[in-house]
């Protein structure tokens, strides 16, 4: 992802009901909300079927975690300090006491 992108927070773990529609959002993108809400209408007019299709989606997520791993990530060390060219001088003390302060 550049630095011109951004990209939506998700809601926390303990917001998540078991992690399905987080997990889908998180592997394709997009906020999960935008699958939460269309599965909370869906269970008003047939949830049997949202349930079913809930399944299937977690079905899925697991299938998908357990056979595509994701490569961890590289720990990138730490950049090294580069001195600035001015020559180095010692500090007056009356100016570190003021940094100190």
């Amino acid at each position: 992802m550049s630095a011109y992108q951004t990209q939506t927070e998700a809601p926390a773990a303990k917001d998540n009901l078991l992690g399905i529609c987080h997990a889908i959002g998180e592997d394709f993108g997009f906020n999960p909300n935008f699958l939460r809400i269309p599965l909370a209408v869906g269970i008003i007019f047939s949830a049997q079927w949202t349930l079913i299709a809930y399944a299937t989606m977690g079905v899925a997520v697991l299938a998908s975690r357990l056979l595509i791993r994701k490569p961890k990530a590289r720990k990138l060390a730490a950049p090294a300090l580069v001195e600035t060219a001015a020559p180095h001088r010692e500090a007056h003390p009356a100016e570190a006491m003021a940094i100190a302060a």
